[in-house]
This record gives C-alpha cells, sequence and structure tokens, in this order.
C-alpha cells in the first residue's frame, strides 16, 4: 500500500492537489501585498536615513496591521473555495493542513 503524501509533500514534489483551487480575491491579495512591499520598503529608507524610532514603529504598526488583513482575505478565499472544494471530496489532508497552517499562523 503506498503513502498518502501530505499537503507539502505534494506541493514539493510537483504534484497537483486532490481539489481545484479556485480564488476570487486574487487580483486584491496581489495588490494589496504590492501596497505592504512598497510600505516596507518605506519603512527600511525610514531605517537608513536615521528616521526617529518612535515614526519607524508607527509605520511597522501599520505594516503589522495590513498584513493582517490580507491574511484574512486570503484565509477566508481559501475557507470559501479550497475547503469547500476539499469538504465535497472528502479530502481531509487539506483540511488537516489548514489547521497546522492557522496554528503556525496564530
Amino acid at each position: 500500500m503506498e503513502k498518502k503524501l501530505t499537503h507539502d509533500e505534494m506541493h514539493e514534489a510537483g504534484i497537483a492537489h486532490t481539489h481545484a483551487h479556485t480564488h476570487k480575491e486574487t487580483k486584491a491579495v496581489l495588490n494589496r501585498m504590492s501596497k505592504i512591499i512598497g510600505h516596507m520598503e518605506a519603512v527600511k529608507t525610514m531605517v537608513e536615513t536615521g528616521r526617529d524610532c518612535s515614526e519607524v514603529l508607527i509605520q511597522l504598526a501599520a505594516v503589522k496591521s495590513a498584513i493582517g488583513g490580507v491574511s484574512r482575505v486570503i484565509l477566508k478565499d481559501h475557507i470559501d473555495h479550497c475547503i469547500v472544494d476539499a469538504v465535497r471530496q472528502n479530502d481531509t489532508e487539506s483540511i488537516e493542513e489548514l489547521k497546522k497552517a492557522i496554528d503556525k499562523f496564530l
């Protein structure tokens, strides 16, 4: 009997998932991530130019909040599409992987 690969092992081996990935929020996520990257570049410049630490910390708090926001969008989209598909296909591995990801994220 063959060993069932985990979600991560499937990714590493380049094997397709057992369920389809349809995401409605990909464009919004990419736009938010581009803004976050730009904001982080600005914070890096603040540090390089010796800006006040309080100002840097305030900007880092804004980045942290933006990352939280994009994370919520990704999680909701994943539940609405991937996890719903996984449940329909009795793909318990994907559900377990989501639980692990949530544990690491929190």
